[in-house]
């Protein structure tokens, strides 16, 4: 073999190294020991990759939380669809379910269909005091009412475990977060055993305290 041979490997070698002397080190995803890519579990205080989602409510089934294996068979334990309805509702949602449950659409013309043109151009986009077949609104009675309506009210939607968690502190699903702290520093006080000439009988309830109250930190509600 000719001396001047050189072997030059086709492909590079990708195996990771470890970083050299003054190279940041990766980071430990805030210490909880996660592997690259893996996501904590959202259960209050575990330490675990989470490797199972659960809807949070019948009315965001979209969205989802992510548990680990354990935390997702209690919360599953739990999971009731028809909790909070009457006899009368749930036997209208199991009856919209067996015919499919499809929602429906309406037959009106678009808003950008020639139709919806014509009439824009006649009665002037709905507006009063315009258009050739407009009608009259000198006190604005149609224009506010309308304004009312197209408003949308604010609403607040919970997850399940945050709808628990504020049951669990006797709050209103609209409580802001310093009405959060202020009743959950009001049980603190009510149920520790400090407060209670070292009675220990309601520990269970300040441990259930504490989990809601972390519950309702880690969705960003405190």
């Amino acid at each position: 073999m000719s001396g001047a041979f050189q072997y030059r490997p086709k492909f590079k070698d990708i195996r990771i190294r470890p970083p050299k002397p003054g190279e940041e080190e990766p980071a430990a995803n805030d210490g909880l020991g996660l592997k690259p890519g893996q996501r904590p579990c959202e259960w209050a205080g575990c330490r675990s990759a989470a490797t199972s989602r659960a809807p949070k409510s019948r009315d965001m089934l979209n969205e989802h939380y992510w548990f680990c294996q354990t935390h997702a068979g209690e919360y599953n334990r739990s999971w009731d669809f028809f909790a909070g309805m009457n006899e009368a509702q749930v036997r209208a949602a199991q009856e919209a379910r067996m015919v499919g449950d499809r929602p429906t659409w309406q037959f009106k013309a678009s808003r950008f269909s020639r139709e919806a043109a014509a009439f824009a151009s006649k009665m002037g986009g709905g507006a009063p005091n315009k258009g050739a077949g407009a009608y009259a609104d000198p006190l604005g009675v149609f224009s506010a009412s309308q304004a009312r309506a197209e408003k949308p009210a604010p609403t607040r939607r919970l997850g399940r475990l945050e709808q628990r968690a504020m049951d669990e502190l006797d709050l209103e699903a609209s409580a802001d977060g310093a009405a959060i702290r202020s009743r959950y520093l009001e049980l603190v006080k009510r149920f520790h055993p400090d407060s209670n000439g070292g009675d220990r009988s309601t520990e269970q309830k300040l441990a259930r305290v504490i989990r809601a109250y972390k519950t309702l930190q880690a969705a960003k509600l405190v």
